[in-house]
């Protein structure tokens, strides 16, 4: 009968070498330079062309940009962006959307919906903290998303133990 491998010595029994490796590893990145932040005290440095919160433009007149072309809504390969037009009351408008509605629990921020908007209605801000104590909170209706402001200040976290006396 053939032998394939080999019989292990006693010091690969014990893991000897992979424990020395890991601890090396472990030792090199101890004293470099730390990737942990204290977050949210220390914010990390959006790129460039960062995807964040959509928000809805205005014109001049302060009326959304959106004329409803539901192009958006077709770009959008996580069909999360809902929109129902009506007659638009201004002269120089055919259509605007009655109902706008990105849902953020299934928008990817993939950026189509941006690309393919005609008339620049629809922009990505640096906003990333999305977080919501319902899941109702995530779908983002087009008043939400018309007063969503660029750039967004934190508000210091609440203690929720603050309160409690013992």
């Amino acid at each position: 009968m053939k032998k394939v491998g080999h019989e292990m010595t006693l010091t690969e029994k014990m893991y000897l070498p992979a424990i020395t490796k890991g601890l090396s590893l472990t030792f090199k990145h101890l004293f470099g330079k730390k990737v942990t932040m204290q977050y949210p005290e220390e914010r990390w440095e959006k790129p460039e062309g960062y995807r964040g919160l959509h928000k809805l433009t205005k014109d001049d007149q302060g009326r959304p940009k959106c004329v409803a072309c539901y192009m958006c809504a077709t770009a959008c390969p996580a069909e999360c962006i809902t929109i129902e037009a009506a007659g638009a009351p201004w002269p120089d408008r055919e259509k605007y959307p009655n109902r706008f509605e990105i849902d953020m629990l299934r928008c990817i921020f993939c950026g189509m919906c941006v690309e393919a908007c005609p008339e620049d209605a629809i922009v990505m801000t640096e906003r990333s903290e999305l977080a919501a104590e319902s899941r109702a909170d995530l779908i983002y209706t087009k008043e939400r998303l018309l007063a969503v402001e660029e750039r967004v200040t934190l508000t210091p976290p609440r203690r929720p133990l603050d309160n409690v006396h013992y």
